[in-house]
């Protein structure tokens, strides 16, 4: 009876170690299930013990190194996207069969709705083939392509000179019978093609070859459907108004030496625009609500978007809780986000939410123009280029630098008078930023 139980066990233990044994951690839980068969018994009765295995996640399956059964191949795999993230597309390949890579180095790149994520190489090695094709939906823990870690990387052939190349002899000369001359006739000019017969309210139509056909990128999907909605959504109606820039042009230029040297960033326009907003938002909370069915939903804290355009489109990171912080927190966190929103770093969170968004079009020259409203926030702030135009101060006319502001709002919830109001207060605070100290 022992004996029975003992090779039963035994089986079983095998059977778990080498489904272990398939992934890289093997080695660490080998000795482990080793006891299960307990060797030199002294007792003819065995005794059952329980052995937990410690549970690993999916992202610490998928982002580890999966080896083959010679231990000289790993695959590289889709990592987790996040939570939210479900699947994405693989948009581009970083390198190419036979190509040399390290450790954790990118060899693809998977888009998603918001972000592009890389595929890095789990060992060092030469990249023997991609499983995974150009276009492909993936998903967390798919298989990109196979390294191995003892091949060595592919040569590149030259071709060989012309010196080494054979030289064909030439054919025997046969014996032939001398040929009378015979006269050709005389070759008549080459005719041209007459061009085709059109009707004259057919098109002229640019050829075909002279277009380039490629598929939309996931995150310009992404960006085409949020926007088409926010427009089927929304009742959108956008008020204008302009700021003089001068003091707080001057305010900046006046200071800008001492933020420099004691909070190490420079002083930007948008934190001051990001104050205003904040105050704005505290003075017309509305603006900071949102619909949700037959609700209406005021939110109590102030998490404003800024967009940023990248060269795959246009993101909107997230400064959260702006209403708690001042103008040094301010440009930090919009160095920040900007920087990875260039990189490609930003993450599913830094985008996600959002009060109020702040766009700033006046960064590519921009005079004037009505933003969309970012879903699922009620209104949009748009800034513009600033432009000397003249104006009537007290009575003179001066060229001052002036600012065009559009303000996009959801009419369903927000009232014109509301809007305005919203809007008047940004040009106050930003006419006299004196009224942010003095709240007022």
């Amino acid at each position: 009876m022992a004996s029975r139980i003992a090779s039963r066990l035994l089986r079983r233990s095998n059977a778990t170690l080498g489904l272990i044994r398939s992934y890289s951690h093997a080695r660490n839980y080998s000795s482990q299930l080793s006891a299960l068969i307990p060797i030199g018994s002294q007792s003819s009765k065995l005794t059952r013990r329980r052995y937990y295995l410690p549970n690993a996640s999916p992202y610490q399956l998928w982002s580890r190194s999966f080896a083959s059964d010679n231990g000289d191949q790993v695959e590289a795999v889709v990592p987790f996207m996040g939570e939210s993230v479900t699947d994405g597309t693989l948009a581009n390949f970083l390198k190419k069969p036979g190509d040399r890579v390290e450790a954790d180095e990118p060899i693809a790149q998977i888009e998603t709705d918001k972000v592009t994520i890389d595929v890095a190489s789990p060992e060092a090695g030469v990249i023997e083939k991609f499983i995974a094709s150009e276009g492909d939906t993936v998903t967390p823990g798919t298989k990109v392509a196979i390294i191995s870690k003892s091949a060595a990387p592919a040569e590149t052939h030259v071709a060989p000179s012309e010196d080494s190349t054979p030289k064909e002899t030439p054919p025997k000369a046969e014996e032939t019978k001398p040929k009378v001359e015979e006269k050709s006739p005389k070759a008549e000019p080459p005719k041209m093609p007459l061009p085709p017969k059109t009707s004259p309210t057919e098109p002229q139509l640019p050829p075909k070859e002279r277009e380039r056909r490629v598929p939309m990128p996931r995150l310009r999907k992404r960006i085409a459907n949020r926007l088409k909605d926010s427009q089927n959504t929304f009742a959108m109606l956008t008020t204008f108004n302009e700021v003089d820039m001068t003091n707080l042009m001057k305010l900046r230029s006046d200071y800008k030496d001492e933020f420099v040297t004691k909070h190490g960033v420079k002083l930007g326009l948008m934190s001051c625009f990001v104050k205003a907003a904040v105050t704005a938002l505290q003075n017309q909370p509305i603006v900071n609500a949102v619909i949700d069915g037959d609700d209406i939903i005021y939110r109590d804290y102030v998490d404003i978007s800024v967009a940023v355009g990248t060269s795959k489109g246009l993101v909107v990171p997230v400064i959260r809780d702006a209403d708690n912080m001042n103008f040094a927190d301010i440009e930090k966190g919009i160095n920040a986000l900007a920087k990875k929103a260039t990189e490609g770093a930003l993450s599913i969170d830094e985008m996600a939410g959002g009060t109020f968004t702040i766009s700033n079009g006046g960064v590519y020259g921009s005079l004037i123009s009505t933003p969309i409203i970012n879903p699922p926030q009620s209104a949009i702030l748009g800034m513009h280029s600033i432009v000397q135009r003249p104006v009537v101060v007290d009575g003179n006319i001066l060229a001052r630098p002036m600012m065009y502001l559009a303000l996009t709002y959801d009419h369903r919830l927000i009232d014109g008078r509301e809007a305005v109001y919203f809007l008047r207060r940004i040009k106050d605070v930003v006419e006299d930023p004196r009224r942010l100290l003095l709240d007022i």
